[in-house]
């Protein structure tokens, strides 16, 4: 039985628009952070953003992560070069800021301040956000610390963010995953936080592509 000739045609036209048809488009995701972040005693391979962007290709996501961290940066010091992190043109920003906030004392009401003028700020340029939670030093007092660790699940709530509620899990408190101040991690230890902050990064992905098909909707 001889296939139609115009049968033919039609699967011929259709291979042809598969071979040329554009690639999805790439997606950059800022990590706008401090040492933790950063990268801190690391090779900038081996820092946080970069373990990132390779995780996401390995599970087929076409990404680039840039590094924005620096190193003693507060969330007011963030907020102040949050400009410059948007000249990226992000996608996404992960947000994880504050941890010097506490290690200095800064008053949990600033830091909540500086946190939300900054997420109010990606939401008025349509900049979809993540944003990690931290936990203030149990040794600065009770009251201080239930006020800084609420900052964030607040502010995700507010903002309806992804949220990951504490960007050390896994890491804090372990020898083996954190350099020899104690504070910041080892290679082994961004590896940890990668695997462990991936799911919620994807959850982040996939709301931003819901909302790009909804907008081309007619």
């Amino acid at each position: 039985m001889k296939t139609p000739v115009g049968t033919l045609l039609l699967v011929l036209l259709l291979c042809c628009c598969d071979c040329f048809a554009a690639p999805s488009a790439e997606l950059r995701i800022v990590v706008l952070g401090d040492s933790l972040t950063a990268g801190y005693g690391l090779p900038q391979e081996a820092a946080f953003p970069a373990r990132l962007e390779e995780a996401l290709k390995h599970r087929g996501r076409q990404v680039r992560v840039v590094n924005a961290g620096v190193s003693g940066d507060t969330s007011m010091g963030g907020l102040a070069r949050l400009d410059w992190s948007l000249g990226d043109d992000p996608d996404l920003m992960i947000v994880e800021l504050g941890a010097n906030d506490a290690l200095r004392g800064l008053s949990p009401q600033q830091t909540r301040e500086n946190l939300d003028r900054l997420l109010a700020r990606l939401q008025q340029q349509g900049v979809q956000a993540l944003l990690t939670g931290m936990k203030a030093p149990r040794n600065m007092g009770e009251d201080y610390y239930t006020k800084f660790d609420q900052i964030y699940p607040d502010l995700a709530q507010k903002y309806d963010l992804p949220f990951y509620p504490f960007f050390l899990a896994g890491v804090v408190g372990d020898p083996e995953l954190n350099q020899a101040d104690g504070i910041h991690p080892t290679r082994a230890g961004v590896d940890v936080i990668v695997r462990s902050i991936l799911a919620t990064v994807e959850e982040a992905l996939d709301k931003i592509a819901t909302q790009r098909e909804g907008d081309n909707i007619p």
